[in-house]
């Protein structure tokens, strides 16, 4: 039992140094010379090859595509290299990838749209250079098949090369990298622009909702705010929110004590344990309890228990660790396991239960 113990221990230390850290931390270092350079770039020179195993291909509608794309952002679009220009932003497409270079570890190495090792067939590789100067930032996307001969004579198609690159110039249309550059750049003001554009598509909303909310963008607070209303954009408004920050924490409290939707409850119970526990910030406490309290006043059998809400305000309670919670966590606790319920809300409620009366029990034994 001892060395089960002890490898358990290991184990559990090993998955902790191996949490992923954020993905500027895992690229090249930006000095703050250069990351004022990226916040302030208006003109982008656009540089695009196109490959196939013949050699060099027409790029027209390629270029086409990422200066479009630029320019819809509001980016002033130059492809001279004798022009002046900010950034340079370079896109390589080939019938078969060449570029094995190395791609960050963690999170952004697993994200579909990160440079794969193992993948030797077409793709067209996303980078730019800041005065010459490559900062690590990569991204890929590849066609549906690997082998561009065998997919050409499937599609009827006489020239495998020109197929393939007919292929990805259909998935660097579909490709949002507008937004994603916007974001790296450090320029939220042309994703909050897009936020409140009418022609935006909902799912191009989506995306920079996603992408708000892996990146600081207090800018974006209001307009992601505004999107809370709108239902079905709602949750990913909220998890948006998280990007912001601790700035975010009232408009969550707002959210949590106020919405009618008890899904928008449960996302901003959920929101407001990460913010307020990576912040430090205690005003998220106090609602957070006085629901559990509410609760726990009517809580007799499981119908008196509104799972969905209830048990992420639970989680959000073990992250935040506050000592007043201990008493309503205890009755809590007991309450769950005296109630006759098989289902699975119960069972996820009284995990959460588990765990955070243990996080708390944890800071009595500390004092």
């Amino acid at each position: 039992m001892k060395h089960c113990l002890f490898f358990t221990s290991i184990l559990v230390t090993l998955s902790l140094l191996m949490v992923p850290e954020s993905s500027f931390a895992r690229r090249t270092h930006m000095t703050p010379e250069e990351r004022t350079h990226l916040e302030k770039a208006k003109t982008v020179l656009v540089t695009v090859l196109a490959l196939t195993e013949k050699g060099a291909s027409d790029a027209t509608d390629l270029t086409k595509i990422v200066t479009q794309g630029l320019g819809d952002i509001g980016y002033e679009v130059v492809t001279d290299r004798t022009k002046a220009h900010d950034v340079e932003f370079k896109v390589k497409c080939e019938e078969r990838k060449t570029w094995t270079g190395t791609t960050p570890e963690g999170g952004d190495a697993e994200l579909a749209d990160a440079p794969s090792r193992l993948w030797n067939g077409p793709a067209c590789l996303f980078t730019y250079l800041l005065n010459g100067k490559n900062l690590g930032w990569y991204k890929e996307v590849r066609t549906p098949f690997q082998d561009s001969i065998t997919a050409a004579k499937i599609a009827g198609a006489k020239d495998p090369g020109l197929f393939a690159l007919e292929q990805l110039t259909t998935q660097v249309s579909n490709y949002d990298f507008p937004v994603l550059i916007a974001a790296e750049w450090g320029q939220p003001q042309r994703l909050v622009k897009l936020l409140e554009a009418p022609n935006t598509p909902k799912l191009r909303k989506l995306k920079i909702l996603s992408t708000l909310s892996m990146h600081e963008a207090d800018l974006a607070l209001p307009q992601i705010t505004e999107l809370v209303k709108q239902k079905d954009l709602a949750q990913e408004a909220i998890a948006a929110l998280k990007g912001v920050g601790e700035d975010s924490i009232p408009t969550l409290i707002d959210l949590f004590q106020n919405s009618p939707q008890p899904e928008i409850q449960a996302a901003a119970a959920e929101a407001l344990g990460d913010v307020a526990g990576a912040s430090g910030n205690p005003t998220a406490i106090p609602p957070l309890i006085a629901y559990l309290k509410r609760a726990l006043s009517t809580m007799k059998t499981s119908e008196d228990i509104n799972f969905p809400v209830l048990t992420p305000v639970v989680w959000s309670l073990g992250k935040l660790r506050d000592e007043k919670a201990i008493a309503p966590m205890t009755e809590l606790n007991k309450k769950v396991w005296l109630i006759y319920d098989k289902s699975k809300e119960m069972a996820d409620l009284r995990e959460a239960a588990n765990w955070t009366y243990k996080q708390l029990d944890l800071d009595g034994h500390v004092s």
